[in-house]
């Protein structure tokens, strides 16, 4: 198994040589303006519209829980939106983010990574806004991409994780 790697940094400059995915967790309801995704948006554009069309056209493609969207934003760099998170707000339900759909969403980024021959860098997942604990998420992203050999590296960046 590939040993997660933990690096201070900005998880929208990925470190390393080779092909890159930046994987970060989205909400289900189409809402972009918090938290990383700020930090994408800031770079690139691509993200955003393509996660906003996604959302909008929904009814025709796989957009929920779970699904995956790798956006090209430079030659040898993705983003992933990976949907992982029920709604935005914290209430009596409990935090955001779904620890299934964000397995699922990492299983199927698993197979896509490995397909580009990329390696993924991400902030603490889901645990952020999301509300998660990295206690939770860390098990699913090593044994979703660690597990298969897939370098992965998470950046911490600032107060908010992001």
């Amino acid at each position: 198994m590939t040993e997660i790697e933990y690096v201070r940094g900005d998880a929208t400059v990925p470190s390393g040589e080779g092909a890159k995915v930046i994987a970060h967790v989205c909400n289900d309801i189409g809402g972009w303006g918090r938290g990383f995704v700020l930090a994408l948006s800031r770079r690139w554009p691509e993200p955003e519209a393509a996660y906003r069309a996604w959302h909008r056209d929904r009814a025709h493609n796989d957009f929920g829980l779970g699904a995956v969207q790798l956006v090209r934003v430079e030659p040898r760099v993705w983003v992933a939106n990976m949907v992982g998170q029920r709604g935005i707000r914290r209430g009596g339900k409990g935090v955001p983010v779904r620890y299934e759909a964000v397995d699922t969403a990492l299983a199927r980024l698993a197979d896509e990574v490995l397909r580009l021959g990329a390696s993924v860098h991400m902030p603490r997942i889901g645990c952020g806004l999301a509300g998660g604990k990295w206690s939770c998420t860390e098990p699913l992203v090593a044994g979703r991409l660690a597990a298969r050999g897939i370098a992965v590296t998470v950046y911490d960046h600032g107060e908010d994780g992001a």
